[in-house]
């Protein structure tokens, strides 16, 4: 850590012995004599007496430079500290998050906030949404991985201070599962790599932080067409949106020769329309519930795959390479 004067000083006194004729005092106390002619000498004397001695004593020496880190070390904390008690402070306060399209329904069982992938797609849900019990929070890229970071840290992250603002619970010993605003949290990702990887990283963030939202069966994970199997033009079109491959393989089956598949992986390959129809509509959505059955279970998983230590992923990867059943290159 850089040092400051302070951090050197703490704890050090020097005693020196000065006779003036007519002293100054500085304050009420008179605990600072306030003549500037004396200034220089006292400087001078401490210096050269201080010099002497750690020259005298290179181990004293080593004592002080060690408190002296000590001091910085205790000073950064408390920064870090009221820092923490500060953003604490502003993810309580009841102004809403800019990128935020809340819902206008009140009651929060029946209000939705769908986490949206880009803001492409955020636009895309926003347009395309139930603006009366669906919120939609735009994500831009992926957001830090908790399992990495400290809690400081953490809430210096502009996109999960955003989520920690949105759902009005407040964050850590804070927080108050009775005041969240959505009973049904939604992450709705991309069906590609980089999709589930900020789908992991949302996931790890809430078991890490907010355990009750899954404890209260709050978070649903949206499940996104993965094929549009479609056929003809205009007014002879027709068009399946698939969530599995078997469903693609019926929907071939019925539209019969001539059918053409795409492969969805990315949500702005829908307009606001199909997105609704496909992956909000509550009448026809697919959404999977986040449950935790063994704690001990998932902890340990998180710790291997989202941790610091490359050796126990590198493990899990090799124990599981041959059960993989979705490869994505």
């Amino acid at each position: 850590p850089n040092l400051t004067g302070e951090d050197v000083r703490e704890g050090l006194t020097a005693v020196i012995s000065v006779k003036v004729l007519e002293p100054q005092f500085e304050g009420q106390t008179k605990g600072k004599l306030g003549n500037a002619e004396v200034q220089g000498h006292v400087s001078l004397a401490l210096t050269d007496g201080l010099t002497q001695y750690l020259d005298e004593n290179p181990s004293e020496g080593r004592r002080v430079i060690e408190k002296s880190l000590t001091a910085a070390r205790a000073r950064e904390a408390a920064r870090k500290a009221r820092d923490l008690v500060q953003r604490k402070s502003l993810l309580e306060s009841s102004m809403l998050p800019g990128k935020l399209a809340d819902c206008s329904e009140r009651d929060p069982s029946l209000c939705e906030l769908y986490i949206v992938e880009g803001d492409s797609a955020g636009g895309t849900a926003k347009g395309g949404r139930d603006r009366r019990t669906q919120a939609i929070l735009p994500l831009r890229g992926k957001i830090l991985n908790v399992e990495k970071a400290r809690l400081d840290k953490v809430l210096t992250s502009d996109e999960i201070r955003n989520l920690i603002t949105a759902m009005g619970a407040g964050v850590g010993d804070n927080f108050n599962i009775e005041k969240i605003r959505y009973h049904r949290i939604v992450t709705m990702t991309d069906a590609d790599v980089d999709g589930s990887h900020i789908r992991t990283l949302l996931l790890t963030f809430f078991f890490r932080y907010f355990p009750q939202v899954i404890e209260k069966g709050y978070l649903y994970m949206a499940q996104p067409p993965l094929f549009k199997v479609s056929k003809g033009t205009g007014k002879n079109a027709k068009e399946f949106w698939c969530h599995s491959e078997a469903e693609r393989d019926k929907a071939m089956r019925e539209l019969g020769k001539g059918a053409e598949v795409t492969r969805m992986k990315g949500l702005g390959e829908m307009n606001a329309d199909e997105l609704w129809a496909t992956t909000m509509n509550p009448a026809s959505r697919v959404l999977l519930k986040v449950t935790v059955e063994d704690v001990a279970a998932v902890n340990d998983t998180f710790e291997k795959l989202m941790g610091p230590d490359v050796e126990p992923r590198k493990k899990f990867i090799q124990a599981h390479a041959k059960s993989v059943r979705n490869l994505d290159i």
